[in-house]
Order: structure tokens, then C-alpha cells, then sequence
């Protein structure tokens, strides 16, 4: 008997959690962002890069590409959820439209919003990311920030 009422009170737990983050994420207004919208947001975070880090400018303009996702929405309360849409700059002008989405569980309650810039300094990396349709962090061990986030080209 108080195993089946552990069980219940767990799967309870389970389900309230889930409850919360499908809540927060679905109170969210879901529409895409326009090309003119995604630029802004970008010219936004690649300024609030270059004022912050020491040298970030002249690192930016040595780049081979950027990608820049402004404003990743994550959420979790168990199980967590992150969203967020964003540019691949080359040479200081977008050349496509990528979405980040990433899913976790665990311990985790909470929401931020945050900007994830990716510097690309090789040419070869830049067309290897470019090439491929869905582009997933966290399997390579460079990328260990984004662990488990899936790049999706958006068609604008």
C-alpha cells in the first residue's frame, strides 16, 4: 500500500511539473519573427557583445561566420524546454535564418532569456554547418553550452 501511494504521489508530481512548463511555454505567443525582426534582435546582441567583451568587435570581424540566436527563451520546472530563432551572419550580413530548440529533464526549475552567439573561425566550419540540414550541439565536444540543442535552417 505505500508503494502504490509513493507511485501516486510521484506520477502526481510528474504530471503537475509537466503541467507548469507545457502551461508557461503554450501562455508564450507563438508566431514566427519576420526577417526584419530576427535582424533587429541580432544587430541588438552583436552591439551588447561588442561593448562587453574586451576585444569583441575585432573578434567578430575576424570570424569567418556568426551565428547569432538573441533572446533564447528557456524554461523548466523537472522538465525544461529552450526556444529561440536567429541569424548566420557572414561577413556582417545575414545569409540564413536558424531556430535553436533543445529539451532537458532533471533538476531544474526557473526561466531566463539569454543570447547564443557561435563564432565560426574556419571557413571549413562554417560550410559544414551550412551544409548539413539539422545541426545538433552537444554531440561534438566543442560545443558543450548548448548540450543537446538541435540548429534548424528556417525558410524565410
Amino acid at each position: 500500500m505505500r508503494t502504490l501511494k509513493s507511485l501516486s504521489g510521484r506520477l502526481f508530481c510528474v504530471v503537475a511539473c509537466l503541467t507548469l512548463v507545457f502551461s508557461f511555454l503554450l501562455a508564450t505567443p507563438c508566431y514566427a519573427k519576420t526577417a526584419k525582426e530576427i535582424n533587429a534582435e541580432v544587430n541588438s546582441a552583436l552591439k551588447l557583445f561588442s561593448q562587453h567583451v574586451k576585444g569583441g568587435k575585432e573578434f567578430l570581424e575576424a570570424a569567418k561566420g556568426v551565428l547569432v540566436i538573441p533572446n533564447v527563451v528557456k524554461a523548466g520546472l523537472g522538465v525544461g524546454g529552450e526556444y529561440g530563432e536567429g541569424a548566420m551572419r557572414i561577413g556582417g550580413r545575414t545569409v540564413e535564418y536558424y531556430s535553436i530548440v533543445a529539451g532537458s529533464v532533471g533538476f531544474q526549475i526557473g526561466a531566463q532569456k539569454t543570447n547564443l552567439i557561435l563564432v565560426f573561425m574556419q571557413e571549413e566550419a562554417v560550410k559544414k554547418f551550412r551544409a548539413s540540414s539539422d545541426w545538433k550541439a552537444g554531440v561534438d565536444g566543442s560545443v558543450a553550452t548548448v548540450e543537446g540543442a538541435k540548429f534548424t535552417k528556417l525558410v524565410r
